[in-house]
């Protein structure tokens, strides 16, 4: 039979002395033989129960902590139960937390689940955020509650004067640790007393980035420019077709398939929040869709060619990665040979083309009408987004000072 109690681990240091805390954990007994678990929370002697296996309510979190006991605790007996006579070695190895209980084992968990999830652009940037993080500590694993408000201060200095990593990349490595942190929480693996982050504590607030979408006139310049290169003609392709169906995303654009059209109208979910919806097809797409038809090979066919030599899309991971190194070409055909030709001095990329339909939108649509094109979730985020065009109110207001001097 298994006996599972809940223990203080009191342990000496290399020196022969107690800490003064000391760590709780599952001591699981099978056969005269004992496996611990660790539970992520060290107590004072003063603060435990040893009869009643319980935190005192001396400690200042003994109502959150004794229900994460007794939680752990009939996790372990139910296991022990499903397993029947599996050893103490089994029956830890089911119930001690999936990944450990440190930063760094819960951040490797992070990133394998990104992999696992497919989502290659998230992984490939948040695993040297990560590196540099630890790189930051020596290349040394820490405790959830060592990742204090102190630190991530230094840390950002560190990434400022070490790698010189402007503010808003500064921002991206803190909101990573904040998943980890937010995670490890859920998983009742770190008390949420030591939260780093939110009112009083370390802030996260993207700085304002600048948005800048071409004109109606160069949009023109780019339809009208003679581009003699088979590839710079469908890089340009790509962009507008992007741009026509109200900045498309290109992870959206190279999955479209000539099945998503019927009775003159594009039929797809956006990839980024799942949000289905259509549009009518205007008539400029239609050079376009003509041109790459006679390269379909049947009606269920990827439209644009750089998904092609996938036997599948099924695995998210590497379709992601292939649309990440197709866009990263692109936008190099895009930036050194279409803007060039078209006499674009502005940055032209993929990502311009969302840009520009709102800075051409302008406040011409109603926000409501917008928020549907641009498929956001929220109409606070298509307000957010469109303000960076709207200039009218602004420019008029200055004119109006300016003809009072």
């Amino acid at each position: 039979m298994v006996s599972i109690k809940i223990v203080l681990r009191r342990k000496k240091d290399k020196n022969g002395n107690y800490p003064p805390v000391h760590p709780l954990a599952l001591r699981i007994t099978k056969d005269r033989r004992s496996s611990y678990v660790y539970l992520g929370y060290s107590i004072k002697d003063s603060e435990w129960d040893k009869k009643a296996q319980t935190v005192k309510s001396s400690h200042p979190n003994s109502k959150r902590l004794n229900a994460f006991l007794l939680k752990k605790r009939t996790e372990a007996s139910d296991h022990s139960l499903e397993l029947g006579e599996a050893s103490s070695r089994a029956v830890k190895q089911r119930v001690k937390p999936k990944g450990g209980v440190t930063f760094f084992s819960q951040a490797d968990l992070f990133l394998n689940n990104l992999k696992a999830s497919g989502k290659y652009n998230q992984y490939t940037a948040d695993k040297p955020r990560l590196k540099h993080f630890r790189e930051f500590l020596d290349n040394q694993d820490i405790a959830f509650s060592d990742v204090t408000i102190a630190l991530l201060d230094r840390f950002k200095i560190y990434l400022k004067g070490t790698h010189n990593i402007s503010e808003r990349t500064i921002i991206n490595h803190l909101v990573v640790i904040r998943s980890i942190f937010s995670r490890a929480i859920k998983e009742n693996i770190v008390d949420p007393k030591h939260y780093p982050f939110g009112k009083g504590k370390v802030k996260i607030k993207f700085p304002d980035s600048l948005k800048v979408g071409l004109t109606i006139d160069e949009v023109k310049q780019i339809e009208d420019v003679d581009l003699a290169d088979n590839y710079d003609d469908h890089c340009r392709n790509l962009w507008l077709f992007s741009y026509y169906f109200a900045g498309m995303r290109v992870s959206d654009l190279l999955r479209l398939r000539f099945s998503d059209f019927h009775n003159n109208r594009l039929h797809y979910s956006m990839g980024k929040n799942n949000k289905g919806g259509s549009l009518k097809v205007p008539e400029k797409t239609e050079r376009i869709l003509n041109y790459y038809s006679q390269f379909r090979e049947n009606k269920d066919d990827l439209i644009f060619p750089e998904l092609k030599r996938l036997e599948s899309l099924d695995d998210r991971f590497i379709t992601q990665r292939t649309i990440a190194f197709a866009t990263s070409r692109i936008d190099k055909c895009l930036r050194k040979n279409v803007a060039p030709k078209a006499e674009i001095t502005k940055p032209l990329t993929m990502h311009i083309a969302r840009h520009t339909f709102g800075n051409i939108s302008g406040d011409r649509i109603p926000i409501q009408m917008l928020q549907k094109l641009y498929r956001h979730s929220s109409v606070t985020t298509t307000i957010g987004y469109q303000a960076n065009f709207i200039h009218k109110d602004v420019d008029e207001a200055l004119e109006a000072v300016l003809r009072l001097s």
